[in-house]
Formats: structure tokens, sequence, C-alpha cells
């Protein structure tokens, strides 16, 4: 499956909903399921209306049922005259799990943390190969596709950072490798916005990335399970500026994969629903390694193969409000 948070008008002001991504449009999944069930309270059970709420309810499996029965008869309007399906563009796309649980973002391709080694003048750390660091970033701060992301007032040297996330479905705690990527309920493409002045002076301190980062993450543009994908550490990542292509990679270069991640991140600890679990960034997949820097205005457009292509300009002042 290939799901998406919507935003559409009503009467009552703006709503998001749980959508899922068809070839020629967008299903509202809560309403479809409660023409295909009878029941509004039993479809809020079964298949809510938020992303973060199916996440915790665990019901996969009946969006599934859903999509199916809706498109072998394809019904316009719900029980109560709701829409049930839209077309593409007459909704607006927001981040996938636009409230998701946390953010912790790993530093998993090999190329990509030595050349930042490199370019300090520093060794590369024998205890990076010893286990899957990771950081805690803003979960609060999260920017959707095709939405603008603010230039911070803090920096002069913004920065894109090219990604794969990978979002929980499912609690658990003390998991082992080959087990845990069970517990991964999709992929998304996730740029990691960096403010590379201020965190390498915060860095200095042997403390963080904090300020330089969790002002903004942007995920998008869908979240896609992994069955719909196949093998994950087979995708294509690109970076584009502008619409001249800066960054190209590939998650097979990944050097700790989710399981691996999700073991060092579980122990003694646990995980919950909505979760989400950066992948760092890809070799070449930021203008810290190219010596380019994103400019005001520059659009910034991030693809993963078979997930889609995350966009996001950068303004100075104040962001656009949609």
């Amino acid at each position: 499956m290939k799901l998406c948070t919507f935003e559409v008008r009503t009467h009552l002001g703006r709503r998001r909903r749980l959508g899922a991504v068809l070839e020629d449009g967008i299903l509202d999944l809560n309403f479809a399921t409660a023409l295909r069930v009878g029941s509004g309270p039993l479809a809020a059970a079964l298949v809510p209306s938020t992303m973060r709420a199916m996440l915790e309810h665990g019901q996969m499996d009946e969006a599934r049922q859903t999509i199916d029965w809706w498109t072998s008869r394809r019904p316009a309007h719900g029980a109560n005259d709701e829409t049930l399906f839209y077309k593409t563009g007459e909704v607006r796309l927001c981040a996938p799990l636009p409230d998701p649980a946390s953010v912790r973002d790993f530093y998993a391709f090999e190329q990509h943390v030595k050349k930042g080694f490199e370019k300090r003048g520093e060794p590369m750390p024998e205890e990076w190969y010893q286990m899957p660091v990771y950081y805690k970033s803003g979960h609060h701060n999260i920017v959707g596709p095709d939405e603008d992301v603010l230039w911070p007032s803090f920096t002069e040297k913004f920065d894109y950072e090219l990604e794969l996330a990978a979002v929980v479905g499912r609690r658990g705690s003390n998991l082992k490798a080959e087990e845990a990527e069970a517990w991964i309920a999709g992929y998304t493409v996730m740029n990691d916005f960096s403010a590379r002045d201020i965190q390498k002076r915060e860095m200095r301190v042997r403390l963080g990335p904090a300020k330089g980062k969790d002002w903004a993450t942007a995920l998008g543009p869908y979240l896609v399970t992994p069955d719909e994908i196949g093998g994950v550490y087979q995708l294509r990542m690109t970076a584009c500026v502008n619409g001249e292509m800066w960054s190209e990679g590939s998650s097979s270069t990944l050097h700790w994969k989710f399981g691996q991640m999700l073991e060092f991140l579980t122990r003694d600890d646990t995980i919950v629903p909505g979760d989400v679990l950066g992948s760092g960034t890809v070799g070449t997949g930021c203008g810290l390694e190219l010596g380019r820097w994103v400019q005001p205005g520059d659009l910034m457009e991030l693809e993963i193969e078979k997930i889609g292509v995350l966009r996001n300009r950068v303004r100075k002042g104040q962001p656009c409000i949609h």
C-alpha cells in the first residue's frame, strides 16, 4: 500500500484525513471503511481517520480490505454523503505522519560519515563500526511535501540531507536484528534540514547535534509499506536543487540496516507505533559533502525509488501558510 495524509476544506475548516494513494487519486480510508462495514464508530476502530491512530490500532489488513472492496465497486459517496475519492490535485498532501511519536536519526551510511570526519581533519572513529549511533530530533517540527521550510534566523549555512526513513508500526522492546524489520509499517523520504554553522559550534563541546537540526524535518510524500517496495536495500536515491541533480546514491550502501538500528535502539527500551527512524544521509546526499550550499528561494527535490519525490522550497522570513 501507498498511504498518505491529505487535507481537505470543510464547512468546519481544514481537516486532515488518512488516504490510500491509488493510480488515479486518493481514497479516504476511514469514510470508505464506514461504508464497507456499515458503521462509523466501527470504522473508527478498524481504520481511523489519521495515520498515527491507524498505526497505533495496527489495522493495516483492514485498510487493505477497504481498498480491495472500494476498488471493485468505486462508490462516489459514503453513507452520509461523504466524499470517498479525490482526484490528484483536489486535495493538499501533508507529511504522511504529521505527528510522529519520536524522530531518531541514525548515522548509517559509511561514505557520508567518512567524508564528514575527513572534512574535519579527524580519523574515522572505531566506535562507529561497533554500534549504530543516533540522535533525537524535534518530532513536533514536521514539514510536509510541497511546503515551504523557513530559513532559520540563526544560520548562514542551510543544508539538505537525503535520507530514507522507516516508520514503526508495532510496540516492541529488546528486539533482535533478524526479526526487527517486521516492526516497520512503511518507509518514506526524509529531508533532515541542517544549520551547519551552529551544528559545528555546538558539537565542538561534544554534545548534539541539537539546535542545528531539530528546528525542522521534512517527511513525504507517502508512507509505502514494505511489501509494496520489495527490496528496501536496492533503492536509487537522488536530490535535485532547482532542477539540477546534486546527489545520487543508493540504499544498498547502508552499513547499518534498519533491523540492526532497531536492535540497538530497543535494548532495555521500547519503540511505539509512530516512531520514525532516519537512515542518516546517503553518500553525496548533502551540500556539506559537495561544498555547495542551498540559497533562499531554492527548490529541493529529494526522490527515492518506489516511494516518491519530497519537494520543499526554502524561504527567508515567514513560512508560507496553506
